[in-house]
């Protein structure tokens, strides 16, 4: 049940659903039916967070999710995560909300709810940050793939501030992000490459020269999360997705990359739709049954994160190396 205050942060800290879609943000995206599902993305986000920034008590959370379709319910996920972190971490919080969700109801849908840590992170001051990621209990893949957050936070900021992080390509200020600072810039730009795929509507020959203007070092990480969305998300048709796939070129590996992860996220959740199961097959010639057994074979996701690189990332480069040979082949 909403209070007064609830209802006065909700109307100042959440976003309409016409602010976030494709035209009031000015993407130059033409209308269609596979656009609209996309513009559906970021409005369910903004659902979750109403709720969530409300103050509604997790039972009531469960629910409200619950009536979202299963396509964009973790999406819905990642709002509340977003909305029950800033009100855990600003001061006088004091709750634990954000830890019952993600140990409770979101487990199924965690990787998402990093992604809503991110989003949180683009409105919070970085003092605050260090308190926004809640210590997990019996939470798989906690807290290697909190690196998402950063994902996240990168995604948020090209999309709400394009003009400054994709048209200027500025670069983010490193932050110890689990004690990473090296690391941070480029899991912010596995979320920008996502946030591509969303600016651009889904049309491959705009994603792909939107990554051609960055500087060559960023766009490997660029095409990681092209991939993700693609995937996650959908919005190409098989012609598309095969364009984007030969678009990709010698970074071919990070985007089927980016596919494992994203059929990792769907199956994990118990829910993958139809455009899922379409990119797998085009963007990887593999089923996503087969593709999970990648992921699961690749996973780096316990044991000793002090090496050279976090255990995140090594994961990702076992996944690059499965299709390597596939790079190579379509190169010869």
């Amino acid at each position: 049940m909403s209070t007064v205050i609830g209802v006065l942060r909700k109307r100042f800290l959440a976003p309409s659903l016409a602010s976030v879609g494709f035209a009031e943000r000015g993407f130059p995206v033409t209308p269609t039916d596979a656009t609209a599902r996309l513009e559906a993305v970021p409005q369910a986000v903004v659902c979750g967070f109403e709720w969530a920034i409300e103050g509604a008590p997790l039972w009531e959370m469960e629910r409200r999710l619950a009536l979202i379709e299963p396509e964009q319910r973790g999406f819905a996920y990642e709002g509340a995560t977003m909305g029950y972190t800033i009100l855990d971490v600003m001061p006088g919080g004091g709750r634990d909300r954000t830890r019952e969700l993600l140990e409770g109801p979101a487990r199924p849908h965690i990787f998402l709810t990093y992604i809503g840590i991110g989003f949180a992170m683009a409105r919070l001051p970085r003092p605050l940050w260090k308190n926004v990621l809640p210590e997990l209990t019996g939470v798989a893949y906690h807290p290697t793939m909190s690196w998402l957050a950063v994902d996240g936070y990168g995604f948020d900021r090209a999309y709400f501030d394009t003009r400054r992080w994709v048209d200027e390509q500025a670069e983010p200020v490193p932050y110890p992000w689990a004690g990473r600072p090296e690391y941070f810039a480029r899991a912010f730009d596995q979320g920008l490459g996502r946030a591509l795929w969303f600016i651009n509507g889904g049309d491959p020959a705009a994603v792909a020269a939107a990554v051609e203007r960055f500087a060559e070092p960023r766009r490997a990480d660029l095409w990681s999360g092209v991939g993700l969305a693609s995937t996650f998300a959908g919005g190409a048709d098989r012609a598309g997705l095969a364009r984007l796939r030969r678009s990709a070129g010698e970074y071919y590996p990070e985007l089927a990359l980016g596919v494992v992860f994203a059929v990792k996220g769907r199956t994990y959740s118990g829910h993958v739709p139809a455009h899922t199961h379409l990119a797998a097959g085009v963007l990887t010639d593999l089923s996503v049954q087969e593709l999970r057994a990648v992921s699961d074979r690749t996973e780096a996701a316990d044991g000793d994160d002090t090496g050279e690189l976090p255990l995140y990332e090594l994961w990702r480069e076992r996944i690059r190396s499965e299709f390597r040979p596939v790079a190579r082949r379509a190169a010869s």
